[in-house]
């Protein structure tokens, strides 16, 4: 599948812009499914994962025609039955279990990535469908839902759930009444949803963490442009932090990002804010610093592990407790390979910096883990092969050349 071969020490420094934000296009595509109009997204970032679920949609009847960063979303859904494949890609193809629901009054949705009986992040999802009055079946590695009608009502999340969140935010817009979803997740994807379910037509109201739905008999076509992807801004300002050099990310939303420049100030570094732009720059090695990722507005779980390659050149012993995603170490072992000094126990990383990383083989073993190892490549003296860009590539679209323009040395070498 290829590899890329980054040439470390070469401190980065220039002007990056940022694409949509992933998180945001995902649900935004699937809300398409809610209406027979037209919808129309600007701003989609070229990634795998976009793709995996514009094929998703597609497969249920939609047209879908894409222009580069525009994309339109036409005509009626066809088909209830999700396409098995696409769904184990992705974990967000589940949610277009609701909306076919809404709109069919059925549908047949595989679990994702091969859901064992027992908790699972999916199982927010169909408790709160069968609050909604749905009935839910589990058949050979797949969910069947069933509703003649679907009534509003008050659902209270046990956690703030960012997919729970939006699926019920989509299903309730074409239930009857009014439905109250309490415990929300708030994360800016999910307001940016809300903002394009309310040009749908949706009524919807935010307080807190508690949002109110009146449902409506039917939605209509749309124009949204997305939020700029704080993930990708963060990972792009950490590049710079990790080599030393001043980077400055363009297009984005600093409130977006608040925990986490938080951190980075604690850190020792500099941070500039301009309009729509932030700058970073280095005093140094980063100085200790405690963080505990958490539900927005805390510190977001995807920037953890590039957070963790930036902490591992630092100074004395930073400690990163994960409080979203247990399964989010994964990068560990990849950094140890390079001379980090990373201690694990239960939720917890403790990172005792060193002076130098030094260029190892590796691989990705998920998106956020790939950026961290790729981050920790430019910092590391000698070379760095990063295999496993499939992973890479579904959160980051031409990190090799965003990371090139700013002065890496980073080559794509397909096998």
């Amino acid at each position: 599948m290829g590899y890329l071969l980054v040439e470390g020490g070469r401190p980065l420094s220039g002007r990056i812009a940022v694409e949509g934000a992933k998180n945001a296009a995902l649900p935004a595509c699937v809300a398409s499914l809610l209406t027979d109009g037209p919808i129309v997204l600007h701003r989609i970032p070229q990634l795998r994962d976009v793709s995996t679920i514009l094929f998703t949609i597609g497969e249920l009847g939609k047209r879908v025609i894409r222009n580069g960063p525009d994309l339109l979303i036409a005509g009626a859904p066809l088909s209830f039955e999700a396409n098995p494949y696409s769904v184990s890609q992705m974990r967000a193809s589940f949610l277009v279990l609701g909306p076919l629901v809404a709109r069919f009054g059925r549908a047949v949705v595989p679990l994702p990535g091969g859901c064992s009986i027992g908790p699972r992040p999916v199982d927010l999802h169909l408790k709160g469908l069968q609050a909604l009055g749905a009935r839910v079946e589990e058949r050979d590695g797949a969910v069947a839902v069933m509703a003649d009608r679907l009534r509003g009502c008050r659902i209270e999340l046990p956690f703030p759930s960012v997919g729970a969140t939006e699926q019920l935010l989509m299903v309730a817009s074409l239930a009857d009444g009014e439905t109250e979803i309490a415990n929300g997740a708030i994360e800016p994807e999910v307001i940016d949803l809300v903002s394009l379910l309310r040009k749908m037509g949706s009524n919807v109201e935010i307080d807190g963490r508690t949002f109110r739905i009146e449902g409506r008999i039917s939605l209509s076509g749309a124009e949204h442009t997305l939020i700029p992807d704080r993930m990708e801004a963060g990972t792009l300002l950490l590049a710079g932090a990790i080599t030393g050099g001043e980077v400055t990310v363009e297009g984005v939303e600093p409130g977006h990002l608040e925990a986490f420049l938080e951190a980075l100030s604690a850190s020792g570094l500099t941070i500039g804010e301009g309009d729509g732009e932030l700058t970073v720059v280095p005093r140094g090695r980063p100085e200790p610093v405690e963080v505990k990722t958490g539900p927005h507005p805390g510190f977001p779980t995807d920037l953890h592990p590039p957070l963790a390659a930036y902490l591992s050149v630092g100074r004395g012993t930073s400690r990163v407790t994960e409080g979203v995603f247990e399964r989010r170490f994964t990068y560990v072992d990849g950094l140890r390979s390079m001379g980090a000094q990373i201690a694990v126990s239960g939720r917890t990383g403790s990172i005792t910096g060193v002076k130098r990383l030094r260029g190892s083989s590796l691989v990705a073993p998920d998106i956020r883990a790939g950026a961290a190892l790729l981050l920790a490549g430019l910092a590391a003296e000698g070379e760095t092969r990063v295999s496993g860009l499939e992973q890479i590539d579904r959160g980051y679209a031409g990190i090799e050349d965003k990371l090139s323009r700013l002065g890496a040395k980073v080559e794509r070498t397909n096998d």
